[in-house]
């Protein structure tokens, strides 16, 4: 199972680059807030175009970290069986998860989303508010950002967790304190 260590790493890898790259948005949000905040209430002013760069940015974060969610076991788990099973069972839990759901879902999004990103680009489409941003074919394209980022880190996953059903423990846990959760190691296994 070793030859699995290496597409595991570097798909891990690239969507740690994507997830830290882009968390950074969640600041340049709060600071923009923060100006918004302080052009209306201070100075009476009503920027749309400052308004809609806070709703662009959150939209890029929420699309482009998913993949890192995913990783970090941050994302929703309804977990009321899930912690009590083997680590065997929580692998079948996972691949079956991930083939029955996160493809098809993955799928689905990515065939709807096509045309409209598409259609989208061939406008330029803008802002429907007369002074926003002119770039929403972009924001649009997020969409398949979110399938892609999803897709290399549900690779990972399905990958990792046939590694943990096979072996009974993940012999390559991931570094970190809060990552590494989604898939069991050796001393869990034991416990």
């Amino acid at each position: 199972m070793r030859y699995l260590d290496l597409p595991i790493a570097f798909l891990d890898a690239v969507t740690v680059v994507i997830g830290r790259a882009f968390s950074w948005l969640t600041l340049f949000m709060v600071l923009m807030t923060f100006v918004n905040v302080l052009l209306r209430y201070v100075f009476g002013l009503s920027i749309i175009a400052a308004y809609e760069t806070v709703v662009y940015a959150f939209g890029i974060v929420m699309t482009s970290v998913a993949g890192w969610a995913l990783l970090t076991d941050q994302h929703v788990r309804i977990d009321v069986f899930y912690g009590r099973m083997s680590a065997r069972k929580q692998a079948a839990v996972n691949v079956v998860g991930s083939v029955l759901f996160l493809a098809p879902l993955l799928y689905v999004i990515t065939d709807r989303s096509i045309g409209y990103v598409s259609r989208s680009w061939k406008l330029r489409e803008t802002s429907n508010e007369i002074a926003g941003l002119d770039y929403l074919y972009v924001l649009k394209t997020f969409i398949l950002v979110f399938v892609v980022v999803l897709a290399i880190q549900g690779l990972s996953f399905l990958l990792r967790n046939l590694r943990v059903l096979i072996l009974g423990f993940d012999p390559a846990p991931l570094a970190g304190p809060d990552q590494g959760k989604n898939t069991p190691n050796a001393e869990q296994v034991k416990q």
